[in-house]
């Protein structure tokens, strides 16, 4: 989880590269596409099985939709605000992780993690809140990237041990591309900026391609981590992302959070690591056996 938290901000260096002259929606498509392209040859060469159950195939489908929706609104958000800032409103997610996950897969959810993640939804308004008068309503659209992104880790926890972490990168990648391809192709002339796709030139071919390589990367490493351990516990190790994030940022686009950005990350991250103190105590108590009575 760690070695995504340090290689998923190329993903969004590169997307933010690419949406100053290429449509988002194009470049959610090169994602699903490149990511399939590199796949391929890591399934064939490892032989892995290809088949797979009606059920699994239906939450194949789910997962490719909330990262194709994950995907556009983060694209969209970082095509004009700083990569930190948008990142920090979706830092939500986790909380969001820790809800869902005790209505479906029964997780463990005490008062005091529950009032954790109210202050950390709380942090979020902090950095909302300006970037809504800097940026208008577009500081929305990482709140969309935190309920699809959880959305797609709960799912990818309820199929890790149903199917191998590479072919499951390589069928949602497939899947990913069979959803955008036929829309790319019904809205182009569409007139939509957004949707309405345009031939690349020079170095955006680099961004487009690196969208897809990075996000193969960066995405494999949490497949791994989901195999292993629950996604309420891994998710608050996504901070560790803020640190490439604010580094690319400043060093790259010269972006760099305002006071009430770092408040509201602040309060976000300490939310998080609170919760991961809870999850480390809980975890204990359900090892560790009583004492007997004397």
């Amino acid at each position: 989880m760690l070695a995504f938290c340090v290689l998923a901000p190329l993903l969004d260096v590169a997307s933010k590269l690419a949406a100053a002259t290429i449509p988002v929606g194009q470049i959610v498509v090169a994602r699903f596409v490149v990511q399939a392209v590199l796949m391929l040859p890591f399934v064939l060469a490892m032989r892995l099985d290809w088949r797979m159950s009606p059920r699994i195939f239906g939450l194949l489908m789910a997962r490719a939709v909330c990262l194709m929706l994950a995907t556009y609104c983060f694209v969209a958000a970082v095509a004009v605000m700083p990569i930190a800032d948008a990142l920090a409103i979706v830092f939500v997610e986790p909380f969001i992780l820790l809800i869902l996950g005790s209505f479906l897969f029964g997780d463990e959810v005490g008062p005091r993690r529950i009032a954790a993640s109210t202050v950390g939804f709380l942090g979020a308004l902090l950095v909302i809140q300006p970037s809504i008068a800097a940026f208008g309503w577009v500081a929305l659209f990482p709140l969309g990237t935190a309920f699809t992104f959880a959305g797609y880790m709960l799912i990818t926890r309820a199929m890790s041990r149903a199917m191998h972490p590479v072919a499951m990168q390589l069928h949602t990648a497939l899947a990913g591309s069979a959803i955008c391809l036929p829309l790319m192709w019904a809205f182009d002339g569409s007139g939509i900026k957004e949707l309405d796709a345009v031939m690349p030139a020079g170095i955006e071919w680099l961004w487009l391609f690196g969208v897809g390589f990075w996000a193969a990367c960066s995405h494999m490493c949490m497949t791994y981590a989901l195999k292993f351990a629950p996604s309420a516990t891994l998710a608050p190790l996504h901070y560790a992302e803020l640190i490439s994030a604010v580094v690319l940022g400043y060093l790259i686009f010269d972006d760099f959070p305002n006071p009430m950005t770092w408040a509201g990350i602040a309060i976000i991250t300490g939310s998080g690591l609170y919760i991961i103190y809870r999850e480390q105590v809980s975890a204990r108590a359900r090892v560790t056996p009583p004492t007997p009575a004397r």
